[in-house]
């Protein structure tokens, strides 16, 4: 869809550090304004699979990434207008600390500040102020006048202790000017379950739409919602036509989708549904193999690490990807990259028959994180560039004898050397891809 230009209401929910409630207070906003009937959506900032799929439940709407590091500027400005796009009001939410980001030339660092200065968007800053009180008004005032070009509305406190803790607090930040819009109290029934590489899948949550309108109750209860709606938070909508992050890889892409893979972008997904391309979704924990009038699969990162003892006996999905992968092309990212190779350890020390499509072994007993923005030059003789990012902790125990996929370099332009493998047709890798470069 082409965007022309036009006003909208949207917001963007930063923080000084992670963990600071960031996600809480942006699903129960999220859900008490849709209990509102105002039609709202939402997207993220940075790399991140988990949190978009929690705002798609709270909004029944697709939440997109946005990425001022990996993503080209046309692709960029598309996606932010089709988030702002047919709604009443979008909620943006940071990611990490809001200026936290890579050191770049260009002063494309991946950071919420990034978006706020880019598309002029409002903030709301959430505090955790466990053990402060007046000096969180020492860092609002530092966020607010940091840069001119960023406005900070007003702040969400977060883990308040006692009225008192409240008091002491919003006075300081009332003698700098900056309303408190909210006081969250402290409450470890607000918290979502988590693991390794972070929270739980939204798919994972037991009674899900219980707690996000627990969430809601709170929000309604803690937050001063009317005074955050009456906030000016108009911006402009740039006027855009449709971008593809990544090319399509065929006319009917097979995509493995279940509880152990699932981590692929929506931005992707809906460049190659714009491109014309049909998607199928098929279930390797249900044995389920890739449809077979489809010409290429993709197997997308998740956690298959967790379930390697049950994919090892899905015998169905296991010959139906060997036999795929006879004459088609097949694809892993992270996860699926680990299911492509030929054994995989779990978490116990014991190793499982994989795929075998290509030659590689990995671990999750030995563990190491492997976390941030990478550059991949793809070993093709167009040589793409492809800007996303790793975050894994599996390791690669054999390398096999397969080429490499591509070259990496960090965010920065560190080199880190030769990344996955290539066989034919076949190709895998743990970087996850989120944008072609031009």
């Amino acid at each position: 869809m082409t965007h022309s230009e036009q006003n909208a209401k949207g917001f963007i929910i930063a923080a000084p550090k992670s963990a600071s409630g960031k996600t809480t207070i942006t699903l129960g906003l999220l859900t008490a304004l849709r209990r509102r009937n105002i039609k709202v959506h939402a997207a993220k900032s940075g790399p991140d699979y988990i949190d978009p799929a929690f705002h798609s439940v709270a909004t029944q709407a697709t939440s997109f990434n946005l990425d001022s590091w990996a993503m080209p500027p046309d692709l960029l400005d598309y996606l932010f207008a089709s988030t702002l796009n047919d709604t009443d009001i979008t909620i943006i939410e940071s990611s990490m600390g809001f200026f936290d980001g890579i050191e770049t030339e260009n002063g494309k660092r991946g950071c919420g500040a990034d978006l706020a200065e880019r598309y002029k968007l409002p903030v709301i800053l959430v505090m955790d102020v466990t053990g402060q009180a007046q000096s969180a008004a020492a860092i609002a005032y530092g966020f607010a006048n940091i840069n001119p070009n960023i406005q900070v509305k007003g702040v969400i406190l977060n883990n308040v202790a006692s009225p008192r803790h409240l008091a002491s607090t919003e006075a300081a930040l009332k003698r700098i000017h900056i309303p408190v819009l909210g006081s969250i109290p402290r409450d470890p029934s607000l918290h979502l379950p988590a693991r390794h590489l972070g929270l739980i899948q939204a798919e994972e949550h037991h009674d899900l739409d219980q707690h996000l309108n627990h969430l809601a109750d709170i929000a309604e209860q803690h937050i001063n919602i009317n005074a955050l709606l009456n906030l000016d938070t108009t911006i402009t909508i740039p006027k855009t036509s449709p971008v593809t992050a990544l090319l399509p890889l065929g006319q009917h892409i097979a995509i493995a989708k279940d509880i152990a893979f699932s981590f692929i972008y929506p931005h992707i997904l809906d460049g190659w549904i714009n491109q014309g391309a049909n998607i199928h979704f098929f279930s390797p924990m249900n044995n389920e193999a890739p449809p077979e009038h489809c010409d290429v699969c993709w197997l997308p990162g998740g956690y298959p690490e967790l379930y390697a003892g049950q994919l090892a006996n899905q015998t169905n999905f296991i010959q139906g990807m060997q036999h795929f992968s006879l004459t088609r092309p097949v694809h892993g990212e992270c996860g699926g990259y680990m299911v492509m190779g030929n054994r995989l350890v779990d978490k116990d020390g014991v190793s499982h028959h994989m795929l075998g499509l290509l030659s590689h072994s990995c671990s999750y007993e030995k563990r190491k994180m492997h976390l941030g923005y990478r550059k991949a030059t793809l070993n093709t003789p167009k040589q793409e560039l492809i800007h996303g990012h790793e975050f894994h902790y599996a390791t690669v125990i054999d390398p096999g004898h397969d080429l490499a996929y591509a070259t990496l370099t960090d965010g920065t332009g560190n080199p880190i050397g030769a990344e996955g493998g290539r066989r034919n047709h076949i190709t895998g890798c743990f970087f996850h891809s989120i944008a072609l470069q031009p």
